[in-house]
């Protein structure tokens, strides 16, 4: 499931995530004592995912992000690292975003938060759209809670605001955390690109309105870690991207 509208004439955008990424830290950089946030990106399934891992700092207290596969390794990083899984977080219900949530609940018992009510249709038909990608682990399952635009999540002494930004699918959320000027984006945006919206109920005029009326107001100097290659800005992609950039906009 290639997730990624391809600019014209440029090829995709880059891959190869590394296994573990480094510290996103606060805005107060380097030199200042520990962030209070840190990430570790795990690419996962046939389609390369980056499954995250987020964590307080303070507390050791952790999140998942859109494990759609990986249950082992998650476990062993948690381990490695000390820390203590709070809760499952799912941007939207496409299956390589989501196929694992099911057996990493069962496996933790942790609450699992997200996506947007809109993307049931999406985790239901997760054992169908897995058996096409040889995922045959994919399961349904049911959320212990819905997001909604303007939502909070606690991780720790973390506190995750919820952007519901529909386009890529109708109930896709992107998650904040505004003192690491971090999001986590899922398939909204990418370097380079944007999400596809050829699939059942996608829509392109919503997505571009997700990323320039929600997202790119956060500011330029937000880092966001997509759900496939590598991290940008949204300054960056403001400037650049040849899908939602000011002059592609302007351009119409």
């Amino acid at each position: 499931m290639p997730d990624q509208t391809v600019p014209p004439a440029s090829g995709a955008p880059t891959s190869g995530t590394p296994t573990s990424g480094p510290p996103i830290s606060g805005p107060q950089g380097t030199g200042a004592g520990t962030p209070p946030l840190k990430v570790a990106i795990l690419p996962v399934t046939p389609f390369q995912q980056n499954c995250s891992i987020l964590w307080c700092t303070a507390t050791k207290r952790a999140a998942v992000v859109d494990p759609g596969d990986g249950v082992t390794q998650i476990q062993e990083f948690l381990a490695r690292q000390g820390l203590t899984l709070d809760r499952i977080l799912v941007t939207h219900g496409h299956v390589d975003h989501a196929a694992a949530v099911a057996d990493l609940m069962a496996a933790t018992g942790v609450p699992v938060d997200g996506p947007q009510r809109e993307d049931k249709f999406w985790i239901d038909r997760l054992p169908e759209d897995g058996a096409k990608y040889g995922m045959l682990y994919a399961k349904p399952f049911t959320p212990t809670r819905w997001l909604d635009d303007g939502d909070t999540i606690t991780v720790g002494d973390l506190t995750l605001d919820v952007l519901h930004c529909p386009g890529h699918t109708p109930g896709h959320v992107v998650f904040i955390h505004g003192p690491s000027r971090l999001a986590i984006v899922g398939d909204v945006i990418f370097q380079g690109s944007i999400g596809r919206t050829d699939f059942p109920r996608g829509d392109h005029a919503a997505l571009i309105r997700s990323i320039r009326e929600k997202l790119f107001p956060l500011g330029d100097d937000i880092t966001f870690l997509p759900g496939h290659g590598e991290p940008s800005t949204f300054g960056q992609e403001r400037r650049g991207n040849p899908f939602v950039s000011d002059r592609a906009v302007a351009r119409g």
